[in-house]
């Protein structure tokens, strides 16, 4: 897409190379498709150092340039097929397997590596980053496997599905249609990237699939965060719970930032209820003479502790999305070339731990988000818990009808499946590559499982609102819910209707968790 065209039609765009990319500027690009443009001090750097690169690396031996790959560096590469060795390492690492990597998945490691190669670390030639760019101004998405990458010399096999497109190889989908990269790219008039020195290590050398892959992740788990803490608000409501628990003096007695701005969300989201109570009013206005009191003095803890929960959750998501940041913003080549100071520095800046790391403690988080959903859930269906709905929020004929019994199930196994997943990737190093590659991260897998993991919650998240929207019914409390709460109820029931007879439910899940996932709500004070 010409850069004079986006400026004079005066489309919204996000330059790459200006300034360091926001978690937001992902969002716009991976979700909303709102195009690039490549800046001109970010070119200016790519062809500062691609020159610098060619002068320097004439008389002088640097990593893949005029050497082999990983254990075979120590072979020299002949001037004459230097530029096939880079042809060679794309081809012959482009053996990934099982499922296709999701479009947003893919765009956003394709905005990861271009955000990666236009610092001017790479030596690259400039095409490469034109055509990443025209990639996704085109939404080209090209065909990368989620199985291969070990998340140690970078991303290599999912990179070089990449790179396979990149020079016009492999394939990609276009317009709704899988395609041969070769047609869509003369359809569209545009060349491949071309070859010059290190191009093929450069695409294929960093952490661009496990960021991307975690950029991705860490927006879907900021919007579940925010489904969760809404479905935990309006239960509490439901059930006519006491304020205290939730309070901003209970809460600022600790110290924790997490726990405060739950809370102070909490707040927010209940201040137009009817149904909150206040302790002073029921428990402390006089004596009591009861030897049993009817009404729950302190709710169960999946209710009572909602900022000591989700407050420690949400730190978490914060810290991965600083870290992911950093990391897509950083350079992830080897070696770094480094025009100021005229020279070329080896090392692993590859290596994707910090990824792998922030992507087992977000499953985690994730995963006990999931837990809290299928304890409420379980609280709403479980009447003996309650006392104030019947089983399983069952509005046709107990004993009968069976209500969300069938939903409970899928809810727990899936909750176990995330449990199981939790297990961390960081630690699960197997060397490989003839023990070149003898501590590695796993980040690609990390990334990925967390997706997972993401996915899961929001079906188990579904199923807890449909039970929550039955409750909602059965107790005929619509008007007196907070007016956050009883908007979530206006729109959810719109696409979720009344579970009264026995008929499959399947499809409204699965309608429902699209919802969710679709429209993200902001409640918590950043």
């Amino acid at each position: 897409m010409n850069k004079n065209i986006l400026l004079k039609k005066k489309i919204k765009v996000v330059k790459i190379g200006e300034k360091p990319l926001s978690s937001k500027d992902f969002q716009n690009i991976v979700y909303h498709k709102v195009p690039v443009l490549l800046s001109d001090e970010g070119l200016k750097k790519v062809h500062e150092s691609y020159e610098f690169l060619i002068r320097f690396a004439k008389d002088k031996i640097i990593y893949g340039i005029n050497t082999g790959f990983g254990p075979m560096a120590q072979y020299k590469i002949q001037d004459t097929d230097q530029i096939q060795l880079q042809y060679n390492l794309i081809r012959s690492h482009s053996m990934g397997c099982g499922e296709l990597m999701p479009e947003v998945c893919v765009r956003a490691l394709m905005v990861a590596r271009l955000n990666t190669v236009m610092l001017g670390y790479s030596g690259i030639h400039e095409s490469v980053v034109k055509r990443l760019a025209d990639f996704l101004n085109f939404d080209i998405i090209p065909h990368i496997y989620e199985h291969g990458g070990v998340g140690a010399s970078g991303d290599l096999v999912q990179l070089a599905h990449l790179g396979l497109t990149l020079i016009g190889e492999g394939e990609v989908e276009y317009n709704g249609a899988t395609r041969q990269t070769a047609d869509v790219m003369k359809e569209l008039n545009i060349k491949p990237i071309e070859i010059k020195g290190r191009e093929g290590l450069s695409i294929i050398n960093g952490t661009s699939a496990m960021s991307g892959i975690g950029i991705t992740n860490i927006l879907k788990a900021k919007n579940l965060l925010n489904w969760s803490l809404l479905a935990s608000s309006t239960i509490i409501q439901l059930v006519k719970s006491y304020d205290d628990h939730f309070s901003h003096e209970l809460n600022h007695s600790k110290l924790h930032k997490g726990q405060r701005k739950i809370a102070s969300a909490m707040r927010k989201i209940m201040e137009s209820s009817q149904l909150i109570r206040r302790r002073d009013e029921h428990l402390y206005d006089k004596k009591r003479e009861e030897e049993i009191f009817e009404d729950k003095v302190q709710e169960y803890y999946s209710l009572r502790c909602i900022p000591q929960i989700l407050g420690p959750v949400q730190e978490t998501i914060k810290h991965a999305e600083k870290v992911i940041i950093a990391e897509v913003n950083s350079a992830s080549d080897n070696p770094i070339i480094d025009v100021q100071k005229q020279n070329v520095y080896h090392g692993g800046n590859f290596h994707g731990d910090y990824v792998a790391l922030e992507m087992d403690k977000l499953k985690i988080a994730i995963t006990k988000v999931s837990m809290l959903a299928e304890r409420q859930l379980n609280f709403l269906l479980n009447d003996k818990l309650n006392n104030i709905l019947p089983p399983f929020v069952n509005m046709g004929k107990l004993g009968f009808n069976f209500g969300l019994q069938g939903a409970q199930f899928t809810a727990t196994s899936t909750v176990a499946e995330n449990q199981t997943l939790s297990n961390p990737m960081y630690i699960h190093s197997i060397p490989n590559n003839n023990d070149n590659q003898d501590i590695v991260s796993m980040g690609t897998n990390a990334a990925l499982m967390t997706r997972r993991v993401l996915d899961n919650a929001f079906q188990v998240l579904s199923i807890e609102w449909m039970a929550i929207l039955q409750a909602i019914d059965i107790l005929d409390v619509e008007d007196k819910l907070s007016d956050t709460s009883k908007d979530a109820y206006a729109k959810l029931r719109k696409i979720t209707p009344k579970v009264l007879l026995d008929t499959p439910r399947y499809k409204e899940i699965k309608t429902l968790k699209s919802y969710l996932l679709a429209n993200n709500i902001e409640l918590i004070k950043k």
